[in-house]
C-alpha cells in the first residue's frame, strides 16, 4: 500500500488523473477559477469541484494568439491547457470576475473552448454588508444556472453537510500547519505545495483523509535538529508547482507559512455556520484576503493598514516569521498595486521584503537563485 506521501506526490504529478476518473464514471465535473467558487455549492449538486491549474513547465504556444502576451501569464497558462484539449472532461467552467483578466479570460473561453455549463459569477470590490448582499445573489443565481442545466433542485440540509464537510477539511489543513511553527518545522514548504495542489482536483472527503495520513506519517518522523535557518513568509497569487518554493528552501531558509491563493487563502477560513447556509458561504468566500478585494477605510493610514493586513501580523508572530518574499506573477496589476502599502506594513514589523515578479515558468528558476540567496544572507 502506498503511503499517503507518495499518494499525494502522485496527485500532484498526474493533475486531473481522478477527476478524469470520475468524469468517466459519469460524475459531473465543474471546473473554476481562484478562491470566491464555493466548493460547498457543487459539491451540494453530488458535481466534484476542480481547481483550474494552469503549467509552470510547458511554454504558452496556443493561448497568445487569443490573449494579449502582456495578460497574466497564469491565466493564458490555463486557457493554452484548454485549447490543447487537457480540460475536454470538465463538464463545467466557472470563473469569478476576480480580476479583469479572468473576466476576459471567462469570455475567450466561452466562446471559444465552451463546456455543456458556463458560467460567471461577479464578485464585488469592496468589503462591508452590501457587498455581502450581492455576492449572496450571485450565488443565487449560479444556484439557479445549476438547477436549470442539472435539471437537479438544491438540498439545502446537503448543502449544510457540504459546509460541515469542508470545515471539517479546513481544521485538518490548519492542522497541518501547525507542525510548521516548530524548528525546525516537522513539514516542509515543498511538502504543503504538493499536499495543497493535490488537494484541489480531487473530492475533499478523499483529501482530507490523505491529510490526515499524512500528519500521521509526518509526526511519526524522527525529530530533526535545530538548523536556525530563515524561517520565511511567502506572499502573493498563484504558486501551483513546487519549482520556487524548493528553491527557496535549498538556498538555505525555512518556508513557514504563507498567503498565497494556492495556500492559505484557499482553506484557512471557515464558513461560519448560518440559519441559512447561503449566509455563511457569501461571508467566507469574501474574505478571503485577495488583494483585489477593499476593505473599509478607518480614520488614520496606520488603522487602515492594521485593518486589511493584521492577519499576517498574526501569521507573522505566531510562525516566528525572519523575512517575507513577495511572488508575483507578471503582470498581475492587483498584487503588485498592494505590494508597496503591504511592504510599509511589514517594514514597520521591522521585516525584510524580497520582491519577485516572475513568469509563472519554472525556467526562470536558475536566474531567482542568486536574488533569493543574497536575501537570505542579508537576513542571516
Amino acid at each position: 500500500m502506498m503511503t499517503a506521501s507518495e499518494q499525494l506526490d502522485e496527485l500532484y504529478a498526474e493533475r486531473g488523473k481522478r477527476a478524469k476518473e470520475l468524469h468517466d464514471s459519469g460524475k459531473k465535473v465543474i471546473g473554476y477559477f481562484c478562491c470566491f467558487v464555493p466548493d460547498e455549492i457543487i459539491t451540494a449538486f453530488d458535481m466534484a469541484p476542480y481547481r483550474i491549474q494552469g503549467s509552470q513547465s510547458e511554454p504558452i504556444d496556443q493561448a497568445d494568439a487569443y490573449i494579449e502576451p502582456m495578460a497574466c501569464p497564469f491565466a493564458r497558462s490555463c486557457f493554452n491547457k484548454a485549447l490543447k484539449g487537457e480540460y475536454d472532461f470538465l463538464d463545467g467552467f466557472v470563473a469569478p470576475h476576480s480580476c479583469d483578466t479572468v473576466e476576459r479570460m471567462y469570455h475567450i473561453w466561452f466562446h471559444n473552448k465552451p463546456a455543456p455549463f458556463n458560467h460567471l459569477i461577479n464578485v464585488p470590490h469592496m468589503m462591508g454588508p452590501s457587498s455581502d448582499e450581492f455576492y449572496r445573489k450571485e450565488l443565487d443565481y449560479f444556484i439557479k444556472s445549476l438547477q436549470e442545466w442539472s435539471g437537479r433542485k438544491l438540498d439545502t440540509d446537503k448543502l449544510k453537510e457540504c459546509v460541515r464537510l469542508y470545515n471539517q477539511r479546513r481544521a485538518v489543513l490548519r492542522e497541518l500547519y501547525e507542525l510548521r511553527k516548530s524548528d525546525p518545522p516537522l513539514v516542509s514548504g515543498t511538502e504543503i505545495t504538493k499536499v495543497l495542489v493535490a488537494g484541489m482536483g480531487i473530492p475533499a472527503a478523499e483529501h482530507m483523509e490523505l491529510v490526515k495520513r499524512f500528519i500521521d506519517e509526518v509526526k511519526g518522523r524522527p525529530l530533526p535538529k535545530s538548523q536556525k535557518l530563515p524561517r520565511i513568509f511567502i506572499w502573493g497569487n498563484e504558486i501551483d508547482d513546487v519549482a520556487f518554493i524548493k528553491l527557496v528552501e535549498e538556498s538555505g531558509a525555512q518556508v513557514v507559512m504563507d498567503d498565497l491563493c494556492t495556500g492559505t487563502r484557499f482553506f484557512w477560513d471557515d464558513v461560519p455556520v448560518t440559519a441559512d447556509p447561503l449566509d455563511g458561504i457569501a461571508t467566507r468566500y469574501l474574505c478571503t484576503h485577495c488583494p483585489r478585494s477593499n476593505v473599509p477605510q478607518t480614520t488614520t493610514r496606520e488603522k487602515d493598514l492594521e485593518n486589511r493586513y493584521g492577519y499576517i501580523r498574526n501569521f507573522v508572530r505566531k510562525w516566528g516569521v525572519d523575512g517575507v518574499i513577495f511572488y508575483i506573477v507578471r503582470y498581475c496589476d492587483t498584487c503588485e498595486l498592494e505590494g508597496p502599502d503591504l511592504r510599509e506594513y511589514l517594514n514597520g514589523m521591522n521585516l525584510p521584503v524580497l520582491m519577485i515578479e516572475d513568469d509563472y515558468s519554472t525556467s526562470t528558476i536558475g536566474q531567482l537563485r542568486t536574488r533569493v540567496q543574497a536575501f537570505l544572507e542579508m537576513i542571516g
